[in-house]
């Protein structure tokens, strides 16, 4: 197959959850012998692991940055074709209309509920709100990452979508060279991995963490382009237990979810969120926000906590009186829930099969 993914800022993946998905599925697809192309936002060598990245310019602002890029994509898809393609982001639905009218079968990976983020105003809501509605008629599928974004679809709009969620690795690695540099001390620290945005709550976190005392770290690791004061919060404390050195990537990342005391995941709006299924993949003890979409995948493998300062500095004290063997056998449940749940092969093959069938039902009859 011919396929072409819009709608991330592309790969390598450099900032968050649809990055790396996107990596991990466009990659595994080319290693099974297709022809994959993904739009990118940043120049990188072409082609990259097999797939060939597309780059193409955009409007660096927050409101416009993901529509202006997946609008100059799609007219650039229209121009070179495919057999099919695969959007992300709920917002762009708007798009998925003309390559459909251009006999190029489309999917859409909506995400979660993207309007209930603190950090867009009444205008940018408003857009995804609509943008809800159009992908239920606009995109040849719409795909849902989370039980809970599926069932949402269906009693809100009548709308079946294919639900397929996001993966992860399984297993530690043995690494350890880039949190020594940051000078964390290994499973002597928690962990929280997020862009620093306000709906995914790193100050709760960080207020929290200052309310336990005991000689642990907190690493708070991420970034976001559009959040300066926020982020400004984040990083005004005194504490000299928490690390706070921005973004990591790759093999940096991977040290730091296989070698922490627990991992923090506190957001509170989207689907499935790569960063815990990841962390329950390193076999870490995850402590998990209590939302409906986090509470399907952490599947009681891990300590719920409400969204309170007060509320998450007692599950932190909790883990830290926890018994080690409890600990490690919460983590090796978190391990065999990815393995049957969350494995990137099975997502493969269902984004396979269902890019199949889309292309076989443009065609007129079924998939080869």
């Amino acid at each position: 197959m011919r396929v072409a993914l819009l709608g991330t800022r592309g790969i390598p993946a450099s900032y968050g959850g649809f990055e790396t998905f996107a990596e991990e599925l466009a990659t595994r697809l080319a290693a099974r012998g297709h022809q994959v192309a993904v739009y990118t936002r940043t120049r990188h060598a072409s082609p990259y692991r097999g797939v060939e990245l597309r780059w193409l310019p955009t409007v660096r602002h927050k409101y416009l940055d993901t529509l202006a890029h997946t609008a100059l994509s799609t007219a650039h898809l229209l121009l070179r074709g495919a057999d099919a393609a695969l959007y992300c982001n709920g917002a762009n639905a708007i798009f998925t209309w003309a390559p459909r009218l251009a006999g190029i079968p489309v999917a859409l990976n909506v995400d979660g509920l993207e309007r209930k983020r603190k950090k867009w105003n009444r205008l940018a809501r408003g857009w995804y709100r609509l943008s809800e509605w159009l992908a239920t008629f606009c995109p040849s599928e719409v795909v849902t990452d989370a039980a809970s974004i599926r069932d949402y679809y269906a009693e809100t709009y009548g709308k079946r979508s294919t639900f397929i969620p996001y993966g992860a690795e399984v297993g530690r690695v043995a690494e350890d060279d880039v949190i020594r540099q940051l000078g964390l001390r290994r499973g002597e620290y928690f962990l929280y991995v997020s862009r620093l945005e306000p709906e995914n709550n790193a100050l709760l976190v960080r207020e929290a963490f200052e309310r336990v005392p005991g000689g642990r770290q907190l690493a708070l690791i991420g970034d976001a382009p559009y959040a300066h004061a926020y982020i400004r919060q984040v990083r005004a404390t005194r504490d000299p237990r928490i690390i706070l050195p921005g973004a990591i990537y790759g093999r940096g990342y991977a040290q730091l979810g296989s070698h922490c005391f627990a991992y923090i995941h506190a957001t509170e709006v989207g689907g499935t969120h790569p960063a815990l299924i990841e962390a329950m993949g390193r076999g870490a003890l995850v402590l998990y926000l209590d939302t409906e979409e986090n509470r399907e995948v952490a599947g009681g493998v891990g300590l719920p906590f409400a969204n309170s300062v007060e509320s998450l500095a007692g599950a932190m004290r909790a883990a830290m009186e926890m018994d080690a063997s409890a600990r490690e056998r919460l983590g090796r449940s978190a391990q065999d829930r990815v393995r049957a749940q969350y494995s990137w092969e099975a997502v493969t093959d269902a984004y396979e099969q269902l890019l199949r069938r889309l292309i076989g039902a443009a065609a007129g009859g079924p998939a080869s």
